[in-house]
């Protein structure tokens, strides 16, 4: 199947001129400009990019159209819902440093009330039109970011009552809240989309 060949982790480049070679730390300074930065070495001007990473996979092959419509579909969701997970993640990341402040679970209900309203009312709107299919991207994405499934979430913050409420209306709809992101099989293309998304290759 397809695997990923290679994984080129680009380090800062340094365009440099021949002149400059040997005199390294003498009278050296930096500046920055609009998109670079400037190193100063001597009476030499050097500059210094930093580049993205590069992902190289071997070319999509697709043995039908349904293959070639999943993939596209996958690019479409993953350009969809990735930006939401990174942002509910780090609500998260807020919310767990909040609760962990106050002092008993009574506290706690009520700061979270409040919070989840506050969070419905910034995401409604935008997750009442995506698609079906996005709304399941967006369960692997938040596992992705937080390496917790949708059922321990929900079980987090609403209780295990919620969440097997939850998971048996995932099971109506042949979802499951417990299944995990598996990056290395049978997510392994959204891993390659989300890598190529992330890289601006894609």
């Amino acid at each position: 199947m397809m695997k990923r060949l290679l994984h080129i982790s680009l380090i800062p480049l340094l365009l440099f001129s021949l002149s400059a070679e040997g005199r390294a730390g003498e009278g050296v300074s930096h500046q920055y400009m609009d998109s670079c930065m400037v190193r100063i070495e001597g009476g030499d001007t050097l500059y210094m990019a930093w580049l993205h990473e590069v992902w190289v996979y071997p070319p999509m092959r697709f043995k039908n159209k349904r293959q070639e419509r999943f993939y596209w579909r996958t690019v479409r969701d993953v350009k969809k819902c990735l930006p939401y997970a990174k942002m509910i993640t780090r609500d998260m990341a807020y919310a767990d440093q909040e609760l962990a402040k106050l002092p008993d679970p009574k506290s706690r209900r009520k700061w979270w009330r409040t919070y989840e309203r506050y969070l419905f009312k910034k995401y409604e709107k935008d997750f009442r039109n995506m698609y079906a299919s996005q709304g399941m991207m967006l369960m692997k994405l938040m596992d992705r970011e937080t390496d917790r499934t949708s059922y321990e979430l929900i079980r987090q913050y609403k209780g295990k009552t919620s969440a097997n409420f939850w998971q048996f209306v995932a099971k109506l709809f042949r979802n499951d809240l417990k299944e995990e992101y598996d990056a290395s099989d049978k997510d392994r293309i959204v891993e390659r989309v989300i890598n190529l998304v992330e890289a601006g290759q894609l």
